[in-house]
């Protein structure tokens, strides 16, 4: 990395500090690159570091049956993607020489009628044909496996790609792995400015000026900020979303648990904490924009979680806190080029942290002009 007359020059810029970034940052050094990575913040400090640590492999069924199948199959791309950035998150922890208190033990998404049954097997029926291992569960099978589930659940699907992570420790391992590797690593550094002229871009940041011969936006929604350099918006927007963590308790949990009949995941971490939540909005203080919790809706939560697991009653929560998720209009992420030569940008909505892996890898071999492993056309921003 070059310094000239006060300006940082680099051949690749990487925006953005969560999983995507970092990862992307992690790729592009193992491939030769000279990069630099911005964060505004600290690193993780958004959507990808602050959400309960679902790793997702099965389309989401609330969106399955209020959206219906033909959406459904317009998404399976993006259910693919994840499927295959979950091969990947099996061998972080080894490859990044860092526990991300991984476990991959399966997800259970729990019904308890017989027309909720019904809705899961189509979708499995569906995700079997993008080749997801699933199976069905009648009542009896749930109790074997679940026995904290309540027994008037009337079965479940067992989708056996699925499981957790800590997102506090991935997306900074990713970091320390990209810094070993040669990558500069540069937080609490806010972009004012992008802007490219004669095949260079420009970066105008509080502490200098860096130079770059191409970029890796992975900012979310702060990527809008430059959208001047393509013409338009992504359309992307925040979902803030809350979580709450219940007293350590004794090994229960195994899987990553969801509820046909309502907002609800929940998961057990390795501390012994159940993770509870299911993509409950939190609210926006008007006036610094920071999230913060609603009481209404964690009630709600709570509640939801004592149909499903009985024996949560006299159990404590001991913490709760609000992230900015991020969203698209048709859930798929939106990943391409765009603008100018050398400029790509990558987001996936919601579910960022599984797919954050396979996504930075994505961003880093489109940048360096690589052949491509992943059919970016259903991604692309001109579907809108």
């Amino acid at each position: 990395m070059m310094a000239h007359t006060g300006t940082v020059h680099c051949d690749v810029l990487v925006i953005g500090g969560g999983i995507t970034g970092c990862s992307a940052a992690w790729h592009l050094a193992g491939y030769g690159a000279d990069v630099l990575l911005l964060e505004e913040f600290d690193l993780n400090t958004r959507a990808s570091g602050r959400n309960a640590g679902s790793l997702h492999g099965q389309i989401q069924h609330d969106q399955f049956v209020g959206r219906g199948e033909d959406w459904a199959r317009r998404f399976l791309p993006a259910f693919r993607f994840l499927v295959d950035s979950l091969e990947m998150w099996r061998s972080l922890d080894k490859e990044l020489a860092a526990d991300l208190e991984v476990s991959l033990n399966g997800g259970l998404l729990i019904a308890e009628t017989s027309e909720q049954m019904r809705d899961i097997e189509r979708k499995v029926t569906l995700e079997r044909t993008a080749g997801v291992d699933s199976h069905i569960l009648d009542s009896a099978d749930l109790q074997r496996i679940a026995p904290y589930v309540s027994e008037s659940m009337a079965g479940a699907q067992l989708c056996l790609v699925e499981g957790k992570a800590n997102p506090m420790l991935a997306a900074p391992a990713f970091a320390r792995a990209a810094a070993d590797r040669g990558a500069a690593i540069r937080i609490n550094t806010s972009v004012t400015g992008l802007e490219w002229e004669n095949g260079t871009f420009t970066v105008t940041t509080a502490s200098g000026k860096v130079t770059a011969s191409r970029v890796v936006l992975a900012a979310g929604n702060g990527m809008n900020r430059f959208a001047s350099l393509w013409g338009r918006p992504i359309p992307i927007f925040d979902e803030p979303a809350q979580v709450g963590a219940t007293e350590p308790l004794a090994s229960m949990v195994r899987h990553l648990v969801y509820y046909a009949g309502g907002k609800l995941t929940f998961k057990q971490a390795k501390a012994g904490t159940l993770l509870i939540g299911g993509g409950w909005h939190a609210d926006v203080d008007p006036v610094s924009g920071r999230t913060k919790v609603n009481p209404r809706n964690l009630v709600a939560n709570m509640r939801i979680a004592l149909e499903v697991v009985p024996s949560l009653a006299g159990v404590s929560l001991i913490r709760t806190w609000s992230g900015a998720g991020l969203g698209t209009p048709d859930l798929s992420p939106i990943v391409g080029s765009a603008g100018p030569p050398g400029l790509v940008f990558g987001v996936y909505p919601h579910m960022g942290l599984t797919a954050g892996p396979l996504l930075g890898r994505v961003l880093a071999r489109l940048v360096l002009d690589l052949p491509g492993e992943v059919d970016l056309k259903p991604f692309a921003l001109d579907r809108f």
